[in-house]
């Protein structure tokens, strides 16, 4: 079985951890990825294109024809 924690505050992870380990059990810990900055200036710079003006209207019949 496993068990996931989420938001565990600093101080309060240690002390988990000391009880986990007396009972047992495999800890492993995934830190979270952060996305990749390339990726991230990307959305905001097409986000600040539409600020701008620069985005491309289509109806749903143009979006449609794109799949066809």
């Amino acid at each position: 079985m496993d068990i996931i924690l989420k938001n565990v505050k600093k101080k309060d992870f240690p002390v988990l951890k000391s009880l986990a380990k007396s009972l047992g059990f495999e800890i492993i810990e995934e830190k979270e990825k952060p996305y990749n900055p390339e990726f991230v200036q990307e959305i905001l710079d097409a986000r600040e294109e539409l600020r701008q003006g620069k985005g491309t209207k289509m109806s749903i019949e143009d979006i449609d024809k794109l799949w066809k």
